[in-house]
């Protein structure tokens, strides 16, 4: 009874400091302050870059199995049989379209060939690329198309030999152990096809390992810090370059071809217009072609095919 009561101060205080709200930042105290804050678009961007790169890819196999067909009724059906000139007309559509597109339309910034080295290298691109679509006209001759994609097929084999050639790029081993059955499947398919032909065939496969080697090339060249050029300034570049290449080889090989199309021209008017709708799709599938090499890989796109 005599004891005074306990001193319950210490107590209080530290019940209060359990007690007490925790110490706010600014974002509690101001929350709205939070609606300014950037979200992130990240996701957003990647869903938007992934639906862009599907759409150009199937631009590019669309417009590319249009040509595909075009040039197998002109140079079979038809008659007319003159794949280096037919080349020829694509790459001065090329050209022309090429030119309208940077320098009227003003679609992308010209740009300017900077070193001796990337006149080289490009003049080495169109080369390439001449003997890859020549030849495979001229295969369009002598084998049908079903078979001739088949053939197409080994394409990524192909690539992926030059890349490590060339770059030293290795792929995932399994990329490697998928491309056995193709190469396999064509082997099969080349041995039972009752249309083979051998001259046709070699041009064939000719023609698609020039176009795997374009396309390691063309890699090269849309992703050197260097001497990089985006995809309509290298097609602009090239296309001449290849005309000068296919000019000679169509006067000495093709003889009196510009003779015979007008020839055909007056009988026929409409051939005209499958020259000139060919070509410009031709230059549709080039443009296409350079952008999904840019936006994905060499590989990728042969294994598109």
């Amino acid at each position: 009874m005599g004891e005074e009561p306990p001193n319950n101060l210490h107590q209080i205080q530290a019940i209060s400091l359990h007690l007490s709200p925790p110490d706010l930042t600014n974002e509690h105290r101001h929350p709205s302050n939070n609606l300014h804050r950037p979200i992130s678009k990240k996701p957003r961007m990647k869903s938007t870059s992934r639906l862009f790169t599907i759409s150009l890819v199937s631009s590019w196999y669309c417009s590319n199995i249009g040509v595909l067909l075009l040039n197998k009724y002109l140079l079979s059906n038809y008659g007319f049989k003159y794949p280096i000139f037919l080349t020829m007309c694509h790459m001065t559509a090329c050209s022309l379209l090429s030119y309208v597109a940077i320098a009227w339309m003003k679609m992308v910034p010209m740009q300017t060939i900077r070193s001796r080295t990337q006149f080289i290298k490009i003049s080495a691109l169109s080369l390439v690329f001449c003997v890859s679509v020549v030849f495979g006209n001229i295969s369009l001759r002598f084998l049908p198309v079903s078979f001739n994609q088949a053939v197409g097929a080994t394409t990524p084999f192909f690539t992926a030999v030059f890349a490590y050639l060339m770059t030293l790029k290795r792929e995932a081993w399994l990329t490697y152990v998928t491309l056995i059955p193709v190469v396999t499947g064509v082997i099969i398919a080349s041995g039972g096809e009752p249309s083979f032909h051998l001259f046709g065939f070699i041009m064939c496969i000719s023609a698609t390992a020039a176009r795997a080697l374009k396309s390691v090339l063309q890699g090269i060249l849309l992703s050197s810090e260097g001497e990089k050029l985006n995809s309509m300034n290298l097609l602009l570049y090239m296309a001449p370059i290849a005309v000068v290449f296919l000019l000679p080889a169509t006067l000495i090989m093709e003889e009196n071809v510009v003779g015979i199309a007008l020839a055909l021209a007056r009988d026929d008017v409409k051939i005209i217009w499958y020259l000139l709708f060919n070509s410009a799709l031709a230059y549709f599938v080039n443009l296409t072609n350079f952008l999904v090499t840019k936006h994905t890989s060499a590989l990728t796109l042969q294994v598109a095919v």
